[in-house]
């Protein structure tokens, strides 16, 4: 069996957070979008499902975090290069997310993170293939 593997997020704005991960890079799959959820395609068998807080809130009985204030995940995804890193973080702080801190350079790997609309961290991440 092939498994897929979805990762579900509130959002105050469908469609600006539909418009911000689209300036990154992203596609949607509109089969499984609605006015009120768009499926994000990471990779093949990976997606994450951004749903309106008011519609995320009908698939659980716990409140929902104030990512502003609180940290509730970190969601990581590799690139090619690190000029993709810096790349992909500079056009998340360029259509409105915030930086989570300079690069670090690991040897290994090389990482920068920001956080999007909703305040929900990411973290963009080359892996030095030469490290290894």
């Amino acid at each position: 069996m092939t498994r897929k593997f979805f990762v579900n997020l509130p959002v105050r704005d469908l469609p600006k957070s539909m418009a911000f991960f689209t300036a990154l890079g992203f596609e949607f799959d509109p089969k499984f979008s609605s006015d009120h959820s768009a499926c994000m395609l990471v990779s093949e068998g990976t997606f994450v499902m951004l749903l309106t807080e008011s519609f995320f809130g009908g698939f659980t009985k716990r409140e929902l975090c104030d990512t502003r204030t609180h940290e509730e995940a970190l969601f990581s995804f590799s690139v090619e290069s690190r000029s993709d890193v810096d790349a992909i973080v500079a056009k998340a702080v360029a259509h409105g997310g915030v930086s989570a801190g300079p690069p670090e350079d690991h040897g290994f790997m090389y990482d920068q993170g920001f956080y999007d609309l909703d305040g929900h961290g990411w973290n963009v991440v080359w892996t030095n293939p030469s490290a290894t």
